[in-house]
Formats: structure tokens, sequence, C-alpha cells
């Protein structure tokens, strides 16, 4: 029997013995596992400041009982995603954030390659019952026209495919104008992540996003 499987059995036989034996229900917290890379990690700030705990904060303002599960990897890839997404995704889990991409583009992966990963990423969380948010990324112009054009619109392709929920960049929040100089102060001294008050505007324009996960993941409880 799949993993999938064994987690969608285990739902139904809680759901039957609640029901059954007369137990009270007591409200637990949607899980939301978040699969990502160093962004997701944190990398180069102390932990309360990371992405996880500051949208773990921005849920709970929101009134939101949620529990959020840091499965970023720094230096991960798409495909060091997919070779993780199986144990990731334990009983307990609800729902997933997955933000990933940044290192295939660092790299220059094949596009092709990327989203094939990312398939594997959803397709196993279709088979868990998970609820999924894709986080999107954009290429810079130095691949060329052609690979950026199939870099960017894996995401929104895979979006439609699958149906699910979508943002369209993880950096929406750092909008930048076409002014660079603009982001400088909100990133750290690599350029590459965002400082603390970087991932405060992040968590606030990716924010009612994940609402929207963890109102679907919670409806499939």
């Amino acid at each position: 029997m799949g993993y999938g499987a064994v987690q969608k059995m285990r739902k139904a036989l809680m759901s039957v013995l609640f029901v059954c034996c007369g137990f009270t229900a007591t409200a637990e917290p949607v899980v939301i596992a978040a699969l990502g890379d160093s962004l997701t990690q944190g990398y180069g700030l102390p932990e309360q400041d990371g992405f996880v705990p500051q949208l773990d904060q921005w849920l709970k303002d929101q009134g939101t009982d949620v529990q959020l599960i840091n499965a970023g990897v720094s230096g991960d890839t798409t495909a060091g995603g997919a070779a993780r997404v199986d144990w990731t995704l334990t009983p307990d889990v609800d729902g997933m954030i997955v933000a990933l991409g940044g290192n295939d583009l660092l790299r220059g992966i094949d596009p092709a390659v990327s989203r094939a990963n990312l398939q594997t990423i959803v397709k196993t969380a279709r088979a868990a019952d998970v609820e999924v948010l894709l986080i999107g990324m954009q290429a810079p112009g130095n691949y060329g026209a052609d690979y950026k054009q199939a870099f960017d619109a894996m995401y929104p392709e895979l979006a439609q495919e699958f149906q699910m929920l979508f943002a369209e960049s993880f950096f929406e929040g750092l909008q930048s104008n076409g002014d660079p100089s603009a982001v400088r102060p909100f990133m750290q001294s690599d350029g590459i992540h965002p400082n603390k008050a970087g991932v405060a505007l992040i968590v606030e324009a990716l924010g009612p996003s994940v609402l929207e996960l963890v109102e679907a993941s919670s409806a499939q409880d």
C-alpha cells in the first residue's frame, strides 16, 4: 500500500472512531509544511527572524490556528525537494507550501527537468491528500530569452494543470518598480537572501495566499 493511501486510511479511520465511539473532538491546528531552500530555511538570520517563524506569527496575528513546519534546506534544488517530499509529508501534515527553483537557476538546470521535479512533488502531495500552495520565481535575463520564458512559465502552467493555489513570486513583497537600489535595504550582504525587514515584507505579501492554503487544508480534515 502506498504512503498516500496509508495517510488517507488513517484520516478516515480517525473520523470513524470519533463518530462511532462518541469521542469529543478537540480542534487541532492545521499543519502546514514549508518545502523550500535557503529562502524558506532562513539562511543568515537568527531562527526567529526567518521566513517560517515570521509567517507563523503573521498567521497567528490573523487569528489562525496553524502549525508551520520548516522544511527548508539551504542549497536544495527541485530535485532535492522531490527526493525528500515523501518523508516531509508526515500523517499530520494537512497542507504544503512549495517554494523551490532558485538553486536550479543558479546551476542553470534545464527548466524541463525542474518542471518534472515540481510535478513529482505535487503528485506526491495529491496522493497524500495534501493541499499545495506553489510559489513561483522568475529567471534573470542572462540565461537567454528561451530559458527565461520556459522557467517563468512552468509555475503558472503547473498551477493550472493541477488546479492548485499559486503565488506568482516569492519576492512579490520586494518589487522594486525597476529600481534595484530600492531593494538593497531589505537584503543581506550577499544580495540574494532577504534580511529580517525583507522577510517581513515577503510574509506580508504572501500571507493572504497562505491563509487560503490553511482554509483549503482545514476543509480536507
